[in-house]
């Protein structure tokens, strides 16, 4: 098949824009979707074409597959790339692509649905030989049997649902009790999350490490490489906070052997186009275990790009249009380190809620090593309809050492006036002694002095607040209209968004 003369991106944001990007270094037109509230947003502006979605919610715009379709139709589109999230792993979408004679970006619809059951991908990997955590076999169907299932696994366990992603619907259990709450409380999240709802018992290990393979794969001419690995243990709640490539703990030998899980995994989903292979790494043994398949475009793809030199969202595409990986595995080399932050606007002390307002003031860093992936724009409103990730912040050094100093750099340099966002938590990250030293796992954030540091920075902050603000408000700095209340500020200072506009890096400058 020759190359796309032109792609739908069904999605929005940071990765919509990062999808137009590759589409024009590609020479390939691009057509943009937008929500009511996106419509100025910078996916929209950058590509050559958009149409209306006409609507708030996601469910009435980018979740929408017949409007999705009847745009894709009605631009002459040759195929849709859905980014990750939304629709990314929807065999429906991919389905209604096929029927439309428009190419999915992604895998086909089948193997969407082999991928997309986690207990079925578990199955699956145990009979190709691929490790996998001790859990039960068959969909459980009550909260009764969840808790005889969970007594002969053994306490702690984590009750997962088959269907959907991003952590979403795992909780852990170590009592009969626990394990019948976390069901119910499974079963809502998921149903409201991805439509259904199908659970399993999985042993939870001891502080373990997550380690992902990037798999880039072509079905049609039986090839699968991968592009090494991705450490991803700072988590909250399951979700992913930090990445980084490569893993402290993985060598050359064990990168291979891991690496060749992931190959026989891919191969035995028929996966075609880029995917994830998430393994637990047993702390206690070093033993790896398959976890599940992520059968899309990775939110931290940026390191492992950034490691490899090899663009991962251009290859999605040549796969997509050309039947063939564009890169062969001795081709593939790595260099250096790459830390990837992803900042979100929440605030990290009340419990990372999400935080919604006017940008008022934007600074994004630079400099050797350093690429900030956003859409972020002066004057932008962050609603409550969407996703709360609004930047990742990528640093790339010779060694770990390097992009972690990069990356500290780098985040002191970010400035967000308007919301709070998670940039102070994770400058508190970066200086842990646990993570300089490599020591990760995936309760780090509970086992760390990261969130009491936080919060000892906050409260210094605010104690600083009142004698500063008198400084500058006795040399009558402010003009009436612009003074700041002072409840204004020392609510961002109480939540370390050292934000104020007269704050600098976290240095206070006396005015002339």
């Amino acid at each position: 098949m020759a190359q796309f003369n032109r792609v739908l991106v069904a999605n929005r944001g940071e990765i919509a824009l990062r999808v137009i990007r590759a589409l024009k270094r590609l020479g390939i037109e691009s057509v943009a979707i937008y929500s009511d509230p996106d419509i100025a947003a910078l996916h929209v502006t950058e590509a050559d074409t958009a149409y209306p979605l006409h609507g708030v919610f996601g469910t009435e715009t980018y979740l929408n597959m017949d409007k999705i379709i009847e745009i894709a139709q009605k631009s002459d589109s040759d195929a849709i790339h859905p980014g990750y999230g939304f629709l990314s792993e929807n065999a429906k979408l991919a389905k209604l692509c096929e029927e439309s004679s428009i190419k999915f970006v992604g895998p086909s619809s089948r193997t969407l649905e082999i991928s997309g059951d986690k207990l079925a991908c578990k199955i699956l990997a145990e009979k190709n030989q691929v490790p996998v955590i001790p859990a039960t076999e068959e969909p459980v169907e009550d909260p009764e049997e969840a808790a005889r299932h969970a007594q002969d696994l053994g306490y702690p366990v984590l009750l997962k649902t088959a269907y959907g992603g991003g952590g979403r619907g795992i909780k852990e259990a170590r009592s009969k009790q626990e394990v019948k709450e976390a069901f119910e409380s499974s079963r809502r999240e998921a149903s409201a999350a991805f439509g259904r709802f199908a659970a399993f018992i999985e042993k939870r290990l001891t502080k373990p490490r997550h380690i992902e393979i990037q798999i880039l794969a072509s079905d049609d001419s039986n090839e699968v490489i991968h592009l090494g690995e991705r450490e991803c243990s700072i988590q909250r709640r399951y979700q992913k906070l930090v990445e980084l490539s490569p893993s402290p703990v993985v060598d050359e030998e064990t990168r291979q052997r891991v690496a060749g899980y992931a190959i026989k995994v891919s191969k035995a989903v028929k996966y075609s186009n880029a995917c994830t292979i998430e393994f637990l790494r047993d702390s206690e043994t070093g033993n790896y275990y398959f976890l599940e398949v992520n059968s899309r475009l990775q939110v931290e793809h940026p390191v492992t790009e950034l490691v490899t030199g090899v663009d991962v969202v251009a290859c999605q595409i040549q796969i997509a249009s050309q039947n063939k990986i564009p890169i062969k595995q001795g081709e593939v080399s790595f260099r250096g380190t790459a830390i990837e932050c992803r900042i979100n606007a929440e605030d990290a002390l009340s419990e990372f809620a999400p935080s919604i307002g006017k940008i008022e003031f934007l600074h994004v860093p630079g400099g050797p090593g350093i690429r900030v992936d956003t859409a972020l724009y002066e004057g932008q409103e962050i609603t409550p309809y969407y996703d709360s990730l609004i930047a990742k912040v990528i640093a790339w050094g010779e060694d770990f050492t390097e992009a972690r100093k990069r990356m500290i750099v780098a985040l002191d340099e970010f400035k967000v006036a308007g919301i709070e966002t998670t940039i102070p938590f994770h400058k508190q990250v970066m200086q842990n002694q646990l993570f300089s030293s490599g020591n990760l796992n995936t309760s780090f954030i509970e086992e760390s002095n990261v969130m009491s540091e936080l919060k000892s920075q906050a409260k210094m902050c605010s104690q600083d607040y009142y004698a500063i603000a008198a400084l500058l408000l006795s040399k009558n700095q402010f003009a009436e209209s612009a003074k700041p209340s002072l409840s204004t500020h020392q609510s961002r200072a109480v939540r370390g968004q050292q934000q104020a506009s007269f704050a600098g890096g976290g240095r206070f400058i006396e005015p002339l």
